[in-house]
């Protein structure tokens, strides 16, 4: 049966930056709150041990903090070099507050 991992409070997220999030259930995750919805990645860039949490937002584009690359994070596709590898994205799921992401999701 499926399982809702609360990731944070929708309180706890930033209009401007990134959120990382850790816990042992999952990877480190970077939460994204645009005006149209929350946007869940993983934290760690594809090219290198960077987290994008610390990088720079734009729209929906997260730009490593490390080497200037860059992902769409609705979709996790690189957007600039040098990355090549995508991101895994999470569906956020919002109850009561509370910003969940489906534990099937982690498989």
């Amino acid at each position: 049966m499926t399982e809702l991992l609360k990731i944070c409070a929708l309180a706890d997220l930033s209009d401007t930056e990134p959120t990382r999030v850790v816990s042992d259930s999952f990877p480190p995750l970077a939460v994204y709150r645009l005006a149209d919805g929350i946007f869940i990645t993983d934290d760690t860039c594809t090219h290198g041990n960077a987290s994008l949490a610390e990088g720079y937002l734009e729209g929906d584009v997260i730009e490593c903090p490390f080497h200037g690359g860059a992902f769409d994070i609705r979709t996790g596709e690189p957007t600039a070099f040098p990355c090549a590898e995508a991101l895994r994205t999470y569906v956020a799921i919002l109850r009561d507050g509370f910003i969940y992401i489906d534990s099937e999701s982690l498989a």
